[in-house]
């Protein structure tokens, strides 16, 4: 079983918004990721997606966008990013998906030895973009990753290895410490995997190691919009 990360995604299928706007790494990005994800992904593999999946408003048009990935192989693993609007529910998203798709929201998921915990995040102090608007909702989504962290702790044995899947960067651009970095280190977690910043201004390295934690940059026009190998497992 081998694991792969990618990020932001930014499917639209029902009300098309082109993404080539963005720059040439958008230009047919969508064929592009599928292309390389049939090369690499088999049956029992299992694929991280760290947010901002769909651009739909409301639930049955992102799963329009969601079904596009049903054909390629693999399970899929997925939390909220900011642009996922249509994600208000977990119970109706979770009722709402194909097969081999899990939705994290505040707990896990266990795959072989490893468990995955997600949630979305948010921006944290010290990044360009925090203003004091954010603190609440900052203060807010560190409980949110504690309760996911808590719940990846319940079901863990012996060998296993916590991962958390993220949507926001868990530190500012000088890497400092924040919330998230701490919970992540009290909670002993082996790699973070996170999306969110975009272009050639983001001033991020596509990993990190940071107080033994490995931190995993994978929004797809970074990745050349190809997925990330992390990890193979023989424990099944």
């Amino acid at each position: 079983m081998k694991f792969f990360a990618i990020s932001d995604l930014h499917m639209s299928t029902t009300s098309p918004k082109p993404m080539d706007i963005f720059g040439s790494k958008w230009v047919d990005y969508l064929e592009k990721i599928k292309e390389d994800w049939n090369a690499k992904v088999c049956d029992e593999d299992v694929v991280l997606i760290g947010g901002d999946i769909s651009w739909a408003m409301d639930l049955p048009d992102a799963i329009t966008d969601i079904n596009t990935l049903s054909s390629l192989k693999g399970k899929k693993v997925f939390v909220r990013g900011n642009h996922d609007y249509w994600w208000k529910s977990i119970s109706r998203v979770r009722a709402s998906l194909p097969d081999g798709f899990y939705a994290l929201q505040n707990d896990s998921v266990k795959f072989g030895n490893v468990i995955i915990c997600g949630s979305r995040a948010w921006s944290v102090e010290g990044s360009p973009d925090f203003k004091e608007s954010d603190r609440k909702i900052y203060l807010r989504e560190v409980e949110r990753l504690k309760l996911a962290l808590k719940d990846a702790e319940k079901i863990k044995q012996d060998g296993d290895e916590i991962w958390c899947l993220i949507h926001y960067p868990p530190f500012n651009v000088k890497r400092e410490n924040s919330l998230f970095t701490e919970l992540f280190e009290s909670y002993g977690v082996k790699k973070v995997i996170y999306g969110h910043l975009h272009g050639k201004d983001s001033r991020a390295d596509l990993k990190v190691v940071k107080n033994g934690i490995e931190y995993l940059l994978t929004s797809c026009d970074l990745i050349d919009n190809k997925l990330i190998f992390i990890k193979e497992s023989d424990n099944v």
